[in-house]
């Protein structure tokens, strides 16, 4: 059966046509990607990819969204696009859907994909485990959360805002950080600093340490300037961003007893030579006494290109037993 998947983020929709089949994907066509500022709903977004693939749409929908799924009103955290499911299959045209969290989705792309879907990052070389939870989190324009629990009859997924925790900072750089933030917001969730736009902050909070003016850029400039390595405190603000992430992927392993952790999201596959290199893999096992505990596990990066498109077309064959 053929399933129109869509990930909405915050600042960009996915879509592609996907098979799905005894309740796996099959295979995935192409994906197209919109900016979600483009279109005033996802209605019209899901219109404009219909157009094209120049091809009837699948009457099917498998969707993620960046949000928690409840009520019959969803409002996207970092978008500003309204969802009624009652309406999908009207608005849609797709009588047969499935919605799910954008973190939930990434869940079942872990659950389903192959070894070769993954790059070792630290703890033993070793495939992700066949029984128990495994924590699912990345960065993208928030921090999503989730975590796969396999069993012997298959595997459940448990949806959470873990990216909503409160921040812990571990040394005085971070305090600094935190105190920077907490000028704006008053209580200063772990997204503020490993999602995307926490750059900012934390290039900001270099700056003033080091008494350099602190010049106001905006995340997608620093980004760019650090990745391309084209401005040292720019790649000093990307190493300090890649060890908080390890912090953090450290406390939610601890929170959630996994026996492996996936590291995904829309910066997650661009990070992947940085937190290799960088003090991921200390932060994320430097629990005190359970430091031990901590470097048994296995945390791998996600390197498909596209998994949340991927996961919700298998959470579509998931819940349709198809």
């Amino acid at each position: 059966m053929e399933v129109v998947a869509v990930d909405i983020g915050g600042t960009h929709a996915r879509f592609a046509i996907a098979e799905v089949a005894d309740g796996r994907v099959v295979a995935m066509d192409e994906p197209v990607t919109q900016k979600v500022a483009e279109h005033p709903s996802l209605q019209l977004a899901w219109q404009a990819f219909g157009e094209s693939v120049d091809r009837p749409l699948p009457r099917a929908a498998a969707i993620a969204v960046a949000s928690p799924i409840n009520g019959d009103l969803i409002k996207l955290t970092n978008n500003p696009w309204i969802i009624r499911p009652a309406l999908i299959p009207e608005r849609l045209n797709a009588p047969t859907w499935t919605l799910v969290n954008d973190f939930a989705a990434i869940g079942h792309a872990v659950a389903q994909l192959g070894p070769d879907s993954f790059l070792h990052l630290c703890g033993p070389d070793e495939a992700l485990p066949e029984r128990g939870s495994i924590t699912v989190c990345g960065p993208g324009t928030g921090l999503g959360v989730a975590q796969v629990f396999r069993h012997r009859a298959g595997y459940d997924i448990i949806a959470t805002e873990g990216g909503h925790t409160d921040f812990a900072p571990l040394d005085a750089i971070e305090d600094a950080l935190v105190k920077r933030l907490r000028r704006t917001y008053t209580r200063v969730s772990t997204e503020r600093v490993v999602a995307g736009p926490g750059i900012v902050a934390i290039h900001e909070t270099l700056a003033e340490i080091e008494g350099k003016p602190v010049h106001r850029l905006d995340d997608k400039a620093l980004w760019a300037l650090a990745l391309e390595g084209k401005d040292e405190l720019a790649v000093a603000a990307l190493d300090r961003f890649c060890m908080s992430l390890g912090a953090v992927a450290g406390d939610l392993a601890l929170a959630h007893g996994p026996s492996g952790v996936v590291i995904a999201g829309g910066l997650g596959l661009r990070l992947k030579d940085h937190l290799l290199q960088s003090g991921f893999g200390q932060r994320f096992v430097a629990k005190g006494r359970f430091q031990g505990l901590m470097s048994g596990i296995p945390v791998k990066l996600i390197t498909h290109p596209q998994p949340g498109l991927y996961g919700a077309a298998a959470a579509f064959a998931q819940e349709h037993a198809l």
